[in-house]
């Protein structure tokens, strides 16, 4: 039995895609934070089979809920305060997404113009579309 200790302010990501933990630390920037954080992948799950979890012991202002719903709206999350839950803000899809994913388009302005934010709107909620603000070019998710 793995046994992972109880963190006093942070959150824990739950119910992530077998897998996916890695990804949500790339994106969270969670190797540039001084904190303590444990991944656990493919933990049993009697509604998902297999899950990953991820624990993360800083201030809870550090999570950014737009990374997020973006990359799985459907992750649980426990927000850990004095060592109790105290919330578990429901994840949404952002309406925009801002230099968390680049436009794979080579005529897209944001492959001559380097300084530009790599920006992305939601153009279609029920099949998760997003679109780059710039060039209309579509993200592909399975491309990620």
């Amino acid at each position: 039995m793995l046994n992972v200790g109880k963190i006093e302010e942070g959150f824990v990501l739950d119910h992530i895609k077998a897998g996916e933990a890695m990804v949500l630390y790339d994106h969270l920037g969670l190797d540039k934070l001084d904190c303590c954080v444990a991944l656990i992948t493919n933990a049993r799950s009697n509604k998902m089979g297999k899950k990953d979890i991820v624990k993360v012991e800083c201030p809870v202002d550090m999570l950014d809920f737009d990374i997020l719903g973006f990359l799985d709206h459907n992750i649980t999350v426990n927000v850990i305060k004095d060592g109790e839950i105290v919330s578990k803000p429901v994840l949404e899809l952002p309406k925009r997404i801002v230099d968390v994913i680049k436009c794979r388009n080579p005529r897209c302005i944001t492959s001559i113009e380097q300084e530009l934010t790599h920006e992305f709107i939601l153009t279609d909620e029920k099949q998760e579309i997003y679109r780059c603000k710039y060039c209309e070019e579509k993200y592909d998710k399975k491309r990620r």
